[in-house]
Formats: structure tokens, sequence, C-alpha cells
């Protein structure tokens, strides 16, 4: 008799990046003999809040979020989104510099978001107004806010908005300390056992890889969560956050999530201090 198969709850952000990292487990082009999974979509705020809970067994967080939920879930080798070079951006209707963002008025996209954590590391003397991640380019074009901390899609679309940026904080980050920036994260519950943990892993890997193995298929999928990109864009987002750093933890992107973290910490803004430990 066969073992009953293990249900695992994916979640994940309903974006153009993860809809490729995901598309050969969702599917089934990757299927495992031990784990079903099932895909649970939402904003990664959402799922930072959720994961405080242990609500999935497997889930995106954000990196700034980790030492939050760290009793509950390590995290995983494959699936991290990190920019190296470029990363979440500070845009407006005009564009000031760096200095002047001390006291303004700027949408956020979650206060557990790693862009979050970036951007008061530069200058945490402003006044976040949190905004879900896809109508803050709207709120900034409005002026409603002085300034947007856009992620995700937005980063490639705030200049058919008409506005400007102000400063890349993965670009000022690499500047700053020569390493990418590790933004997004998988992380799998501790209380699942180390063979399902393991098998998660594999088949995660497996579907990261064959995503960048066969990207034609995986990004007419991913398409369908481009929210309103063309092909090319899409292909450009996607290939910026689902690379080489994506298939490994490599060691200078778990070297960066330590040092984000612990000058979080030092500085206040994060409350706990964690280890950093990973599913292989």
């Amino acid at each position: 008799m066969h073992s009953p198969l293990t249900t695992v709850t994916v979640a994940h952000s309903p974006d153009a990046d993860d809809a490729f990292m995901f598309y050969a487990l969702v599917t089934g082009k990757v299927r495992s003999t031990s784990v079903r999974f099932e895909h649970q979509l939402s904003d990664i705020q959402t799922l930072n809040e959720a994961a405080k809970q242990g609500r999935y067994e497997m889930t995106a967080i954000s990196y700034h979020a980790y030492p939050y939920v760290a009793d509950k879930y390590v995290l995983t080798s494959p699936g991290s989104s990190v920019g190296d070079g470029y990363g979440p951006l500070v845009v407006a209707k005009r564009a000031f510099s760096i200095s002047d963002i001390k006291g303004k008025t700027i949408a956020v996209p979650g206060l557990q978001t790693t862009a979050y954590l970036a951007l008061q590391l530069l200058q945490p003397q402003f006044e976040p107004v949190v905004v879900p991640f896809d109508q803050i380019l709207d709120r900034v074009h409005e002026g409603e806010v002085d300034a947007g901390l856009i992620i995700h899609e937005g980063q490639l679309m705030y200049v058919r908005s008409g506005l400007q940026r102000v400063v890349d904080l993965g670009a000022w980050w690499k500047e700053q300390h020569g390493l990418p920036l590790p933004l997004g994260a998988n992380a799998i519950l501790r209380s699942l056992s180390p063979e399902v943990q393991k098998e998660c892993v594999t088949c995660l890997r497996a579907s990261i890889h064959y995503a960048l193995e066969h990207r034609e298929e995986a990004l007419n999928y991913a398409m369908g969560f481009s929210r309103g990109l063309d092909g090319a864009t899409a292909d450009s987002f996607v290939g910026m956050y689902v690379n080489h750093h994506t298939t490994d933890m490599a060691p200078e992107v778990m070297e960066a999530a330590r040092k984000l973290l612990a000058m979080g910490y030092e500085a206040g803004l994060v409350s706990k201090k964690v280890e950093l430990e990973y599913v292989q």
C-alpha cells in the first residue's frame, strides 16, 4: 500500500516572477510521490502576517519578516528574490535628492517588507503610509503622498505614470556594501518532518529549473500575473528576480541577508536577533 500524500499549501505572491517560479509545480510538470501541493495567492505583506501564525506549510516571506517568524519557519535554499545592483525604488512626481526624503510622506507596501527596511536604513525619518503595492503609483500620481516605495513590476512601469526616480535601493545597497539585496525568500514550517521539508525544497528547486529551461512556456503562464506588462517587459522583470540567485542560496546572498538584518537590529528597526537557517 502507498503511504498517503502529505498536503502542503504553498503561498506566494500573485505576480509574474512568483508565477514563473512556481509554474511547473502549479501545472504538474514537477510532481512529488510523497507531497501534494496546493497554492494560495496573497500579496507579500499579507503573507508576512500569515507567517506569524504559521498559517501555511510553505510560504513566500520578506527577509525583513524572517526574525518575526523564525520560531515557526526555516528558510529554503532555493526561492529567493534578489536584486543585484537594482531593487525597490522610491519615485515621486518631481525628482528630489536622497537627503530630501527626510520628513516626506511615502507610500510603502508594508511595514515588514524588505523594501521598507532598506529605505529606513537609508533614511529613517520619513512618514510611511501603508498602501497595497499595486496602488502606490496611483497614490503618488494623484498627489496623496510625496513619494512611493515601489516593488514588483512597478519598478518597470513608473515611467509610464510620468514619475521620477529618487533612489534605487538595490543600487544604493550594492554601492554601500558590494552585495546583492535579498528581498524575498521562501520558508517552510519547522514542524514538518525533515523528509517532507527536503521533498518540498527539491520540488521547488526543480520547478525553478524547469521554468528557466522552458522559459517561453513558463513566461506565457506568468504573463497572466503581469498586470499589464508587455511580453518583453515581463521577460525583463522575471529575469531580474528569477535567476542564478533563485536556484540556491549563494554565500553572498546569505552574507547580505545577515548584514541587512544585523544592521536593522543595531538601528532598532528589527526587534529580534536571529540566526539565518535554511533547508538545503
